[in-house]
């Protein structure tokens, strides 16, 4: 056995998936303690004082949580501002600007309140003026708590983060008992909510670098503030404005029903936020350093859809009579099976918008994202539909439901339409003749090849020193070796990998100037821009020249294209390329090597004598995504990947590298 192996195991590093897992995690286990901590609160209210006073509180609670659209800004944008700075010193700094941001904001949103409480008390239909003065004190503290907790966030620091959130609903609990207890009713209880955003303001307290004088110049995208308050206006839109109108349409006690109802079935939503919250930070700091995100995306979709479901089982599950039981005589006028209908009709209008908050959260981690205008809408759509159609609480949730379907429709659009776009014909055009097929090559000589080209990746940074001679100088007759690169390959390659057919056979191969027009690039990505269903190597080559497809591609993109130009000129160009096809007559789709056999077909010369072409041949070709794009092949692809979400592949290879590591050291 290698002697190299037992000299490449060192410390694990958490992965992005792993810090997810623990983030989210923990994130749940302090919702957890915070919704035990919010049914107490609640409940306790609801008995303790009755529908109507319950009803008060919780609308005037609900205008907190609207300006939390201004909090929830600043949060995600310190979040990713921190994320994507490399140094404890840039982070810092980030912090101070976004905190300084952030008492401005709260002290203007809370004169805004203040100036017009007279007409807010009236609209909601509340006995006094003093419940909304004390609001305007707690939303002062509440926006630059939001600069706080996104440092937390942005740090990873998920424990803080957490433990923060608990602390707010334990004081408010608190506060709200010992304010009953005094006799101070509603304005007792509001003022204990007031408070307890004061104690989590004053007790959250980031661990900062020493800095010089803040920079008032952070490089910042002004864009990234427009789509971070456009995204949580939507959202507390959606969350909380059916409240404010249901209270101003239907009577005092009905709108204490349904303050119960919300309370309940937003768990779902509150749950799911926490996974959201550990993904975006993770998200924005891959793509901060050029990796890719998708698989953090597609173990988010899955733990949220997890919990909703996990959700709505109980709510299904649970005795009627309990809901009555827990807030109160006053609500048992209430049919309890209507009660249980309703928490299961709004919980699920709730998790079905946590699945758009998931695909609008990514993609703004990564990029300026469109669909949070889109989001807004809706929420404007849900306000116009509940003026319209409110004869019944369920009419109100209804519209909910219906347009929270349209919304994660409309913003799935962006991740479906290149999945379902125009399907690659693998007929293609009949051109006579073959390649040559030179020897048939195990597996194990393809992966090794393709990790040569593909080493400098990011996801392959933290192996790269330990693991460089395994790559770069492969033995493929130890089989030891074999299994660490097949590990390694499979932590950026193994769902590509497992689309191709179980039969295909591998063959090195000569291929001449006249065969490339037997070639397709792979159908994927960047490429989709300039191939617009025709993903010919020659006609994507011409395109790439073309300024007109140019202006509307990554610049990233065509610098690479424009480097390996440089690079051929000099004789450099080289490496292995991977074709699949169904026979050696073709069409073949390039596996990799895309970029290296455009920049060959925009040389002069076409040189192809420094490649090495491999072949991986099956009749069953057809059923992989990569060669037909349609529905059928990307229902395969799609079982294939949500297997994959579900198996760590950096964990696999730790595990290869510890096992024989240590069988190393006894031979």
């Amino acid at each position: 056995m290698s002697s190299r192996i037992s000299q490449t195991i060192s410390a694990t590093i958490k992965t992005p998936r792993e810090r997810l897992l623990n983030g989210s995690a923990i994130l749940l286990g302090a919702v957890g303690i915070l919704t035990l901590a919010n049914f107490g609160y609640n409940i306790s209210v609801a008995r303790t004082l009755g529908p109507i006073s319950y009803g008060h509180i919780t609308a005037v609670y609900t205008l907190l949580v609207l300006t939390s659209c201004v909090t929830l800004s600043i949060q995600i944008l310190t979040a990713k501002m921190v994320a994507q700075r490399d140094t404890p010193e840039l982070q810092t700094l980030a912090y101070i600007e976004f905190h300084r941001l952030g008492w401005a904001a709260g002290a203007l949103v809370s004169s805004v309140v203040l100036l017009f409480r007279g007409s807010i008390t009236e609209y909601l239909n509340i006995p006094t003026p003093l419940l909304i003065m004390l609001l305007a004190i707690g939303t002062t503290f509440y926006v630059p708590l939001g600069a706080r907790r996104g440092f937390f966030l942005g740090t990873c620091n998920f424990r803080a983060l957490g433990g923060n959130l608990v602390l707010e609903a334990m004081t408010r609990l608190l506060g709200s008992l010992v304010a009953m207890k005094l006799g101070l009713g509603v304005s007792g209880v509001v003022g204990a909510n007031a408070g307890a955003v004061v104690v989590a303001y004053l007790l959250a307290q980031p661990r900062l670098s020493e800095v010089g004088t803040p920079e008032r110049n952070l490089p910042f995208d002004y864009r990234e503030g427009i789509q971070a308050a456009v995204f949580f206006a939507g959202q507390v839109v959606i969350n909380n404005c059916d409240i404010v109108v249901v209270k101003h349409f239907v009577t005092p006690a009905a709108a204490g029903l349904y303050a119960a109802v919300s309370m309940v079935g937003r768990v779902v939503f509150f749950s799911s936020w926490s996974i959201v919250n550990c993904m975006f930070p993770i998200s924005a700091g891959t793509q901060a350093r050029k990796e890719k995100g998708h698989g953090v995306l597609g173990l988010t979709l899955l733990m949220v859809s997890g919990t909703c479901l996990a959700f709505l089982l109980a709510l299904r599950l649970a005795p009627s009579w309990i809901w009555s039981r827990l807030f109160g005589a006053q609500f048992e006028s209430f049919p309890a099976g209507d009660f249980r209908h309703l928490l299961i009709l709004y919980a699920l209008s709730t998790a079905v918008y946590s699945l758009s908050v998931v695909l609008i959260a990514y993609e703004m981690s990564r990029k300026i994202a469109n669909t949070g205008w889109f989001q807004l809408l809706i929420g404007a759509a849900v306000v116009v539909g509940i003026y319209v159609f409110h004869s019944s609480l369920a009419e109100v949730i209804w519209v909910q439901v219906v347009l929270m379907t349209i919304l994660v429709l409309c913003v799935s659009v962006p991740y479906l339409a290149p999945l379902f776009g125009k399907g690659i014909d693998e007929a293609g055009s009949v051109i006579p003749g073959s390649v040559k097929l030179r020897r048939p090559v195990s597996e194990d000589e393809v992966v090794a090849e393709f990790l040569k080209t593909d080493f400098h990746s990011p996801e392959f940074e933290r192996y790269r020193t330990a693991l460089h001679s395994l790559v770069s100088t492969p033995d493929l007759e130890d089989e030891s070796e074999n299994k660490v690169r097949r590990a390694l390959f499979n932590v950026r390659h193994r769902s590509l990998w497992k689309q191709l057919p179980g039969d295909t056979e591998w063959y090195e191969a000569e291929l001449e100037v006249k065969d490339l027009d037997r070639i397709r690039v792979f159908p994927r990505a960047q490429w989709r821009r300039f191939a617009l269903g025709d993903f010919d190597l020659t006609q994507v080559a011409q395109r790439i020249t073309d300024d007109r497809y140019r202006a509307h591609a990554s610049t990233t993109f065509l610098a690479k294209i424009d480097d390996l130009r440089e690079h051929a000129k000099d004789g450099s160009l080289s490496g292995a390329v991977l074709l699949i096809g169904l026979d050696e007559h073709g069409p073949f789709t390039i596996l990799d090597g895309n970029h290296r056999m455009v920049t060959a077909m925009l040389s002069s010369s076409k040189d192809l004598r420094k490649f090495r072409f491999y072949c991986g041949l099956s009749p069953n070709m057809a059923q992989c995504c990569w060669y037909r794009t349609n529905v059928a092949t990307l229902t395969r692809y799609g079982r294939h990947r949500v297997w994959h979400y579900t198996h760590d592949a950096e964990k696999e290879l730790h595990r290869v590298l510890q096992h024989l590591g240590t069988n190393a050291q006894t031979v």
